[in-house]
């Protein structure tokens, strides 16, 4: 018997013995049990049949401590007790031998043979094993001859089942979205009147190397992300998502119609698509320098010296290209999930806005929608984290955020860490301090100018205002921080805190709240929705340097 303590069931038992017996390789191999074997005979003609049961003692041997042991089992046919206290040693005088048990058995549907321990023989000792029942085949013939009638009712049998079967597995195929659904995906992306290419699987094949684990680059929330190469030697990122998910499949489907539809420099050029059996992809321009929170908060191998003059250009472009999304485009649309990890970076280090698979259409005809609310802890505005009030403010809070991250050099998440002061708690007192000089990230050194720095960290105070009212429209921002490079944004912690109307003075000029327009809401219901990842997750981010106390 097998001494292994971890191993006390098997299914099949093979033997070391020498089996000299007729059809010897009938016996080599067992089914095993520690007490309960049943056999089913399905789809029988009603008849008296033959059934003979096959059994040799392979696991217990003839000498040696281990032939002390005893297998003792009861065999039921049909429910009925057939043989009581079976041994086969006994039954084959001795292990390695062949013993053969017929008996004639009446069927109406089903054939039921049920092998079962009842506690008899070894339980443990000599050695630990298994000593429950053991069968190496079983037969079953039929004791009459099978009519022309009998032969059509098998026919007819086998029809039926075969076509219950193929009916059962198109179910299943279509149920997984595999049969039909490509219909009802190819109709959706007509709808979506894509402004973009298609590209076959093969196409994408060929350029990630058949999804080459070397190609990888990293793992989004629906899916990996690989590097291709196109035949015109164009670098590309191929998202992967998985069909598996409905959640995912819409998301697939509203960031393919919304990124498809909006074209600007500061926004990730999407190529093309591949919609084709359970795959679903996405094709984009590839970003040399990953995101913006790799580049700031990543593992020292990761992160990029990112000098003052880039980090101004960097907000800039986030600016523009939330402005572009949410005043110039015909398309008005909340991204909901901006962030450092969804802010890429080129080869220049020009900052362009990804992942829209959370995005929401800002239609006219629409006062408020209701979904699930969906974005990131830390990023989101609370209005719409606690209310689901949702509008394009929701995304000045969270461009307010990442402002002071790119000022500070500190992650808003860092918070997470015991004993750590939360980015925007000590953002605030050193405000009432009058220290903001001190918010500035050190790795900065001396070479930056403070007042620059100053003023964006009042842009990103006015942008995180408790109150959406006061948050000023990205417009706005753009102008406060393209045409007023070296003027200061008067920010007082009345205006930071305050739900009244207000105006924005630079260098001169004034620059209306979205008090003085109307501001287009969306009633948000539900609970809070695990943002969406894409180039977020390519790299972890070590933060544990950069906490704040």
């Amino acid at each position: 018997m097998d001494n292994d303590n971890d191993n006390d069931a098997y299914v099949v038992a093979t033997s070391s013995l020498k089996l000299s017996m007729p059809d010897s390789d009938l016996y080599k191999d067992a089914r095993i049990s520690p007490v309960s074997l049943t056999y089913y005979g399905l789809c029988l003609l009603e008849g008296n049949y033959s059934v003979k049961l096959h059994f040799a003692e392979i696991k217990i041997t003839n000498d040696g401590y281990g032939s002390l042991g005893k297998r003792i089992f009861d065999i039921y046919i049909q429910g009925n007790l057939v043989w009581k206290d079976f041994n086969i040693r006994d039954e084959a005088n001795g292990s390695g031998n062949a013993i053969i048990k017929s008996t004639n058995v009446m069927v109406t549907d089903k054939l039921e043979i049920h092998l079962y321990w009842a506690g008899n023989g070894t339980q443990s000792l000599p050695v630990r094993g298994t000593y429950g029942p053991l069968i190496s085949a079983i037969s079953v013939e039929p004791n009459f001859s099978l009519s022309s009638g009998r032969h059509t009712k098998i026919i007819v049998g086998i029809i039926v089942s075969v076509s219950c079967l193929i009916f059962l597995l198109l179910s299943i195929l279509w149920k997984k979205g595999w049969l039909g659904g490509q219909t009802a995906k190819d109709r959706e992306m007509r709808a979506l009147d894509l402004r973009t290419g298609r590209f076959t699987l093969r196409q994408i094949k060929m350029a990630t190397r058949n999804f080459s684990a070397s190609n990888k680059i990293g793992e989004g929330g629906f899916g990996p992300v690989y590097k291709g190469l196109l035949p015109d030697g164009t670098i590309v990122a191929v998202k992967q998502l998985s069909s598996k998910s409905k959640q995912g499949n819409r998301e697939f489907l509203n960031e393919l119609g919304m990124i498809s539809a909006l074209q600007h420099p500061n926004l990730v050029k999407l190529h093309g698509c591949c919609i084709e059996g359970n795959q679903l992809l996405l094709v984009y321009e590839y970003m040399e320098n990953n995101s913006l929170a790799r580049a700031l908060f990543g593992s020292e191998e990761y992160q990029l010296k990112l000098d003052w003059s880039t980090r101004k250009n960097i907000c800039i472009g986030i600016a523009k290209g939330l402005a572009y999304i949410h005043e110039e485009s015909r398309l008005k649309v909340v991204h909901r999930d901006i962030k450092a990890t969804n802010i890429l970076l080129d080869k220049d280090l020009n900052a362009k806005i990804s992942d829209f698979g959370l995005a929401r259409l800002d239609e006219e005809e629409n006062t408020h929608i209701s979904t699930r609310i969906a974005g990131t802890v830390g990023y989101m505005a609370p209005e719409y984290a606690t209310r689901g009030y949702l509008t394009e403010k929701a995304d000045v809070y969270s461009f307010g955020v990442v402002t002071l991250e790119l000022v500070s050099g500190t992650s808003v998440m860092s918070f997470r860490k015991e004993g750590s002061m939360h980015l925007l708690d000590w953002v605030q007192i050193l405000r009432e301090e009058g220290k903001l000089e001190k918010f500035v990230d050190p790795r900065l050194g001396t070479d930056f100018n403070m007042e620059e720095a100053i003023l964006l960290i009042n842009v990103g105070l006015l942008c995180i205002n408790s109150s959406p009212v006061p948050r000023p429209p990205m417009s706005a921002v753009v102008s406060m921080l393209v045409e007023a490079q070296t003027s200061t944004v008067d920010a007082t912690p009345e205006q930071i805190f305050s739900t009244d109307d207000f105006e924005i003075q630079v260098s001169g000029k004034r620059y209306p709240s979205s008090g003085d327009s109307q501001t287009k809401s969306f009633l948000v219901e539900g609970s809070v929705h695990g943002s969406t990842t894409s180039s977020s997750d390519l790299y972890p981010l070590n933060l544990d340097s950069l906490y704040r106390n």
